[in-house]
């Protein structure tokens, strides 16, 4: 009776969601999850929740927190994942257990030691919500999170909700498939680089697929986007995380984020992170940067102190996944001399990459067409595989 209640919710909110979409004008304003509360509120009733959110968890004008406790649903505890709850720590910083000082909730550590919540923290839950802003790269790290969260919900017999947002990069599938040897924490699932899914519709194929363990006992639940178009223009409300500030660094982040095991900075330490590119010995253009310790975003940034010179990119058009910057950019320090200096992790660009053909094929000197030749067949078999779980129309 359980499991046909909540696939019963599920299919009301879908009904609801096609009946939008189909009678609503082009302009009409779309509704994340979150704040349809009509169709999960029901389910909560007497049930002891955990929440994995964050700062971008908001439902009219509110923090889903405050929201669903105003509402009297028995919020339990906060599952944290990396940036924190309040989002305000830096990138793979490690985030400690707390006590959240306007609730008086506890809030629990998933990103540290504590990736995938333990038996004791989830002991006393009845239900799980994940509501958080994704961008849609397969390595930004909270569809990571949200794996680890719903295989323990899985095994601990706990129900999983899951409030979607709308992706800002949904527009595109791009990028290599990941390889299942370069798993990692960075990228969980063999999914392209660009996946153009939403968290929901993610959370559907990696139960679908089975990618988690005990996936056929999870009683999932996703309430869509109301009016939500995958190819539709969305700018966040709130910055999912403090070195993507804004919408141009979103935008540029799927093809700028390989840049980070390089010797190349990104902007990391100055106010506009993932928006430049730059290097003090090899020019890569003539805008000048210096980055600088930034407490709550970059606390020890790439080549702190020196003077840069590179790419202003903040009026940039670069979309999707772009391979150009990285080529240009390697083929600048080849020209300099200094080809061996310009992966400085190999290994941590293959997992970002989940693959070590994109590096080996840099390297080899290929060209933007051939690379992207060589994933062309995988991409295609994705998009095929996905097509059971998407949930909104790729245009009007």
């Amino acid at each position: 009776m359980k499991r046909w209640l909540t696939l019963l919710v599920a299919a009301l909110a879908l009904t609801a969601c096609a009946e939008q979409s189909q009678q609503s004008a082009p302009n009409t304003q779309l509704t994340v999850g979150a704040e349809q509360a009509e169709l999960y509120l029901p389910q909560l009733a007497e049930k002891n929740v955990a929440l994995v959110v964050n700062q971008t968890s908001r439902a009219h004008d509110q923090h889903l927190v405050d929201y669903l406790l105003a509402q009297d649903i028995h919020v339990t505890k906060v599952l944290a994942p990396e940036h924190g709850f309040r989002g305000d720590a830096g990138a793979g910083e490690t985030i400690d257990d707390a006590i959240d000082p306007s609730t008086g909730l506890p809030i629990l550590s998933i990103y540290g030691k504590t990736k995938k919540p333990s038996a004791e923290m989830l002991a006393d839950i009845d239900t799980i919500i994940f509501d958080i802003q994704d961008v849609g790269a397969r390595f930004y790290t909270y569809i990571s999170t949200m794996h680890y969260v719903m295989e323990a919900a899985a095994e601990q017999g706990i129900e999983m909700l899951v409030l979607d947002r709308p992706n800002p990069n949904g527009a595109f599938v791009d990028g290599p498939v990941l390889e299942k040897q370069f798993q990692s924490f960075v990228g969980m699932h063999e999914i392209p680089l660009l996946h153009g899914m939403t968290v929901g519709e993610l959370a559907q194929m990696i139960k679908g697929e089975g990618w988690i363990n005990e996936a056929a006992e999870l009683e999932l639940t996703v309430v869509p986007v109301a009016n939500y178009r995958r190819d539709m223009a969305y700018d966040l409300p709130v910055a999912p995380s403090p070195n993507l500030p804004n919408a141009q660094a979103i935008q540029l982040y799927p093809s700028l984020c390989l840049f980070e095991p390089t010797a190349v900075s990104i902007g990391r330490g100055t106010d506009f992170p993932f928006q430049v590119l730059g290097h003090h010995q090899v020019a890569l253009g003539e805008f000048q940067f210096s980055p600088r310790s930034m407490p709550n975003s970059a606390p020890n940034p790439k080549l702190e102190g020196e003077s840069l010179y590179g790419r202003d990119l903040r009026n940039s058009q670069i979309q999707g996944f772009d391979l150009k910057p990285l080529l240009q950019a390697y083929q600048a320090f080849k020209a300099a001399g200094q080809a061996d200096d310009f992966f400085t992790s190999p290994d941590f660009m293959d997992k970002l990459s989940g693959t070590d053909k994109l590096r080996k094929a840099i390297i080899a000197g290929q060209s933007e067409a051939e690379i992207r030749a060589s994933w062309q067949a995988d991409l295609a078999q994705f998009k095929q595989q996905r097509q059971p779980y998407l949930l909104y129309p790729d245009s009007d």
